[in-house]
């Protein structure tokens, strides 16, 4: 794959970067696999590496000037991050993911079941009005231990899976902390704005199982796209926003479930 297919594949990371607060890994890691012929380490490495950069920086800043980031809980964040991508890492490069890989797509499953609420949409499309769950109405402060926490659970998760652990930080942010949605996303993208994944991507480098060329091209539409995704969530009404998240795991559970399948 050249290099501006590869810019293009950045590019549509980058968007749901901004859009949901996730690394693009998600996006990357299987377009690499599909259609660049990598093996799945490999293009786990390849990601990780092309989203260690700052390249959620143009939608950090916008989520920054709409006053939604939550500055202090994206760098507990990130400072869990930092601690356990590495062990991620390993764990891609010496065990097999097949379990991890199941376990993962039924919390997704979960995940997702209560950001769409199937039950309370299908009783207003029959007629009977059931209330949104309500946004709090006061941003929450949880203590830097959980934060802490929250940031080692999803760094494991980055360095296993080649994303930027997104997909467990927005999720926990809403259900356990009670943030709303947005403000779950932003910070969860300010949380992936420093090098959080450098160990992981060291140590992927050493096992010569990433390529750090098209890394490069990755992250170049990677740092255009993710501004693009963040005004997309800042505009959309935080219902949609959460039912559109909620949506996406549905497919992110997919794409894991039948990767677990075929290990």
């Amino acid at each position: 794959m050249s290099g501006p297919w590869l810019v293009l594949v950045g590019l549509a990371a980058g968007v749901m970067a901004g859009l949901f607060g996730i690394g693009g890994g998600v996006v990357i890691v299987p377009v690499l696999v599909v259609f660049a012929g990598f093996t799945l380490v490999k293009a786990t490495g390849t990601s990780l590496a092309a989203i260690v950069l700052p390249v959620g920086l143009l939608g950090v800043l916008a989520y920054h000037r709409a006053r939604i980031i939550d500055v202090r809980a994206s760098i507990y964040l990130a400072l869990g991050l930092l601690t356990s991508v590495a062990a991620g890492a390993w764990l891609a490069n010496t065990l097999p993911a097949g379990l991890m890989g199941k376990l993962y797509a039924l919390f997704l499953l979960y995940v997702s079941w209560n950001f769409i609420d199937p039950v309370p949409r299908a009783r207003r499309l029959l007629g009977r009005e059931a209330a949104l769950k309500p946004e709090p109405e006061t941003p929450p402060r949880p203590g830097a231990l959980v934060l802490y926490a929250i940031g080692l659970a999803a760094g494991v998760m980055a360095g296993l899976f080649g994303i930027g652990g997104g997909n467990i930080i927005v999720p926990l942010l809403i259900l356990v902390l009670g943030y709303p949605a947005k403000r779950a996303i932003a910070t969860s993208l300010g949380a992936l704005l420093a090098p959080v994944g450098l160990p992981g991507v060291l140590y992927y480098y050493q096992a010569g199982t990433l390529d750090l060329g098209a890394a490069a091209w990755v992250a170049a539409g990677l740092f255009l796209g993710t501004v693009f995704g963040a005004r997309i969530t800042i505009r959309l009404p935080a219902p949609t926003v959460k039912l559109l998240y909620g949506l996406f795991l549905l497919l992110v559970a997919a794409r894991l479930a039948l990767a677990a399948v075929s290990i």
